[in-house]
């Protein structure tokens, strides 16, 4: 069996640059001590892991101030943070069918325990909303409107610039989840009216698991997550009303942290629109190349529009689950497939009851890893249609 071809960046980008593994190590062995716990030389250096890697994010997503980004472990806590920081009783969201359950299981607790409502509006078989319905959508309570930048299973974008200016229009915050788009599209928090961006450090900003972080509009006031030490304001009872700290309770990830600076050094010296650029290709040849198998259905944006790098697919009479086994056991290829975490996704394009395989490409992926794949699908499965 040969080597692994690995497209499954859409959970987890991999392999990590070198530098990412480089930097880690020699904040582990260098910049070991807590950031912000201490003056001595170790707690410092750790403190500079953390304010550099806040700047460059701040640079990539345009914040004009870094400190209002906070770190996290991953989107979903980043997600848990905006949502249940900012939502009460009686409050109204709008989000949308393309929505990851990291979005969904937040807003549906605080329906259960709090009270609020929630609509998720429809989408077209492309991924797409329609703006009058969005427009539509708005009550005299609504407090936000929460979308999934590009879906996880259909690889759709979502114009969030358009929606922010009607959120703003409105009066509503505006979240947006950011873990298939940081690092391969460009995002402006200031100019796309974004409140709050809820992103990863693991895939496309090419850093560990473990890392991520949200961005708080200074106009927002959350509730913490978390209530802790944070190395100031220590005399008070009350979490410090400075940011980050206000946000970071307990020791950070200075470790995972020092990798995902590296990351994204990595991505700003490509360039998020190259990066782009290179993923769409390599899908548009992937959809070129299923497309020819007998059966098969592709789902999300057809070809030639654009999309982030998945894609994503169900062959009649064919189980998801046994399709992802087979090229990987046969063929040491890494996909995923099942429900992806977005069963409303799923309903929205009807497959909810056989799910489907997803491939996802990341930065450093090679017209070779798709040629590989579409070889083994076309041994796998292009007869299937003629064999039933």
């Amino acid at each position: 069996m040969g080597k692994l071809i690995y497209l499954d960046h859409a959970a987890t980008s991999w392999p990590k640059p070198p530098e990412v593994a480089t930097a880690m190590m020699n904040a582990l062995q260098q910049s070991g001590a807590n950031a912000g716990r201490g003056n001595h030389s170790m707690a410092m250096g750790a403190g500079r892991v953390l304010v550099r890697t806040r700047g460059l994010l701040a640079e990539l997503f345009a914040v004009p101030n870094a400190q209002d980004i906070a770190f996290t472990h991953n989107t979903t806590m980043a997600l848990n943070m905006g949502i249940r920081g900012t939502l009460q009783a009686g409050d109204h969201v709008i989000s949308t069918m393309t929505e990851h359950n990291s979005v969904r299981r937040p807003l549906e607790y605080l329906r259960r325990t709090q009270g609020i409502t929630v609509d998720y509006l429809q989408v077209n078989k492309e991924g797409q909303l329609d703006l009058r319905e969005l427009q539509n959508a708005f009550r005299h309570n609504t407090k936000m409107v929460i979308c999934s930048h590009s879906s996880n299973l259909l690889g759709s974008i979502l114009p969030i610039g358009d929606i922010g200016d009607i959120a703003k229009s409105k009066g509503a915050m505006f979240m947006v989840d950011a873990a298939q788009s940081a690092g391969s599209i460009e995002i402006d928090v200031v100019s796309m009216n974004i409140d709050l961006l809820a992103f990863p450090g693991h895939k496309g900003l090419l850093g560990p698991q473990g890392t991520g972080g949200l961005y708080i509009s200074p106009q927002l006031e959350l509730e913490p997550l978390m209530y802790g030490g944070t190395g100031s304001q220590s005399e008070n009872s009350e979490q410090p009303s400075v940011r980050p700290d206000r946000y970071e309770a307990g020791t950070q990830n200075t470790v995972g942290i020092a990798g995902l600076m590296a990351g994204v050094q990595k991505v700003k010296s490509i360039g998020t629109n190259i990066i782009h650029e290179r993923e769409w290709k390599l899908t548009q040849l992937l959809m070129e190349g299923l497309l020819e198998i007998p059966g098969i259905r592709l789902l999300g944006p057809d070809q030639g529009a654009p999309r982030t790098g998945i894609v994503a697919f169900v062959i009649a009479g064919q189980e998801s689950a046994e399709i992802a086994h087979r090229l990987d056991r046969e063929y040491n290829i890494a996909v995923r497939a099942g429900m992806h975490c977005t069963p409303l996704a799923h309903k929205a394009v009807d497959t909810i009851e056989s799910g489907a395989v997803r491939a996802s490409v990341g930065y450093d992926s090679t017209e070779h890893d798709i040629s590989t794949m579409l070889a083994a699908m076309e041994e796998l499965y292009g007869n299937a249609a003629a064999d039933k």
